[in-house]
């Protein structure tokens, strides 16, 4: 187990050196914010002296050898809008982004599994049908028309919910969250089932196809020879060995539900992470981008090992192929 750790480390950590390489030229030779900061009818002189007061005039090795050297010291440069860190402008976003994706990731957990057990054990009865049929719409909408479905009928319509903001929140740890607070649970629902709802289909999907090859195994059959209980038989036996491919997929999806909530964070004026992106994007504050880029590559990295330790906790066939390495 202690090998498996030490090779995933080794590997994360070329893994975020290779992409902070990436992000920040990539990042770099898209636009000019330059104009961002002089007016149309700037001079020559004055623009001069602004690409020299943001370095924009040096070589991108030069300014990526400066990047790497804050980052190791935790700086990720300043915003050029805000004058501020920009690290700390994420981070200070970073609290509602995590609210939403955890809460989606409730949804996709709590509604995709028992919804996928069902429709792989009766996979002929006719809500099974309606399911699938309901993973496979949940796989075919595009996010921002169902978010603006979601507005339409439930805020606009019924008026059941608020279309967009965070609402109350609460103070836990040092940390906001709406969630504890009626109110912030009301602003919570849309979005999160919106940015759920491909997760939702993926995790029905997976749970079926799972249950379908795990019944015709020969362990399931010889615990019904046993005469063992149909719950303990799915509860213990079979829902065990359907969760290894499940929790791989969620841990990884988990990641996605991060750096993807752009289009419903945008939709709903969600305050997270993704909203200020795109306020970054429109005004070409680059620290502010790749300081983003890079934090998701680091929650990448971080889920991914995660991942692969409760992966290896689930199946002792990995920890064995680890020791012989």
């Amino acid at each position: 187990m202690t090998v498996t750790i030490i090779r995933r480390l080794m590997q994360s950590l070329l893994v975020v050196v290779a992409m902070s390489l990436i992000v920040f030229v990539g990042v770099s030779s898209i636009g000019d914010p330059t104009y961002m900061f002089v007016s149309p009818d700037a001079t020559h002189e004055e623009i001069a002296r602004v690409k020299e007061t943001f370095g924009f005039n040096r070589p991108i090795w030069e300014r990526y050898v400066y990047f790497v050297e804050g980052a190791l010291s935790g700086d990720l440069g300043k915003s050029y809008m805000f004058n501020q860190s920009a690290m700390h402008l994420i981070l200070q976003r970073l609290p509602a982004t995590l609210e939403l994706a955890f809460a989606a990731l409730f949804l996709a957990v709590f509604l995709g599994i028992p919804l996928g057990l069902y429709s792989g054990l009766k996979p002929d009865s006719p809500f099974s049908k309606l399911i699938m049929t309901g993973s496979i719409v949940g796989f075919s909408l595009p996010t921002f028309w169902v978010g603006i479905m979601l507005i339409l009928i439930f805020a606009v319509m019924l008026g059941w919910l608020p279309s967009t903001g965070r609402g109350d929140t609460v103070e836990v740890l040092g940390i906001r969250v709406s969630f504890l607070t009626w109110d912030g649970l009301r602003h919570l629902i849309l979005p999160a089932f919106n940015l759920a709802l491909l997760k939702i289909s993926l995790v029905i999907r997976l749970t079926r196809a799972g249950v379908r090859e795990a019944v015709h195994m020969d362990y399931i059959k010889f615990a019904r020879a046993k005469g063992l209980a149909p719950s303990r038989i799915v509860g213990v036996h079979l829902l065990k060995n359907i969760l290894i491919p499940v929790v791989t997929v969620l841990g990884l999806e988990f990641g996605s539900l991060i750096a993807f909530s752009v289009v419903t964070e945008t939709i709903f004026a969600w305050p997270g992470m993704g909203k200020l992106l795109i306020e970054s994007i429109q005004t070409l504050d680059r620290p502010v981008i790749v300081a983003y880029l890079m934090l998701i590559v680091f929650l990448f990295v971080i889920i991914n090992l995660i991942v692969d330790l409760i992966y290896a906790m689930l199946d002792p066939r990995v920890r064995l192929a680890g020791r012989r390495r």
